[in-house]
């Protein structure tokens, strides 16, 4: 069976791509819990944190970290909640990394993520372009 991420790595899933080399793809969730919700795949397929080969999880984290500053920047959020789930609702079985931006009361609670869509393609892009321009450079 095709993965999802894999396919849209393989830029064969059209998705917006918010950054790209060649360890990992970051994209917007589709079902976002906020505008500028990012998930962070590595290309390796893995389902786990855990089977992800020890030479690539600093080089992911490190990621994580670059992308963190651009959703802050980019958006003018105020902070950011990052997670990852391990097989317990992971929607797709392949390790992502997850970078919302947050605001002070946004009424985020715990670990309920209420979703909260885009308006349209434009709102979309336009939320892809920020993050984009903001990625700090390695």
């Amino acid at each position: 069976m095709s993965c999802l991420f894999c396919e849209i790595a393989a830029r064969r899933v059209p998705a917006e791509i918010v950054y790209e080399d060649d360890l990992a793809v970051a994209f917007l969730d589709h079902r976002p819990v906020f505008a500028g919700h990012v998930l962070l795949v590595p290309r390796t397929h893995v389902i786990t944190l855990a089977e992800l080969p020890a030479g690539e999880v600093g080089p992911l984290f490190q990621l994580t970290q670059r992308l963190e500053v651009a959703v802050e920047r980019g958006l003018e959020a105020d902070g950011t909640f990052i997670a990852i789930n391990n097989i317990v609702s992971q929607s797709v079985p392949h390790l992502h990394i997850h970078i919302v931006p947050r605001r002070k009361k946004d009424g985020l609670k715990g670990f309920f993520w209420p979703r909260a869509p885009y308006r349209d393609d434009a709102h979309l892009q336009e939320t892809a372009a920020k993050i984009r321009s903001a990625v700090p450079r390695a």
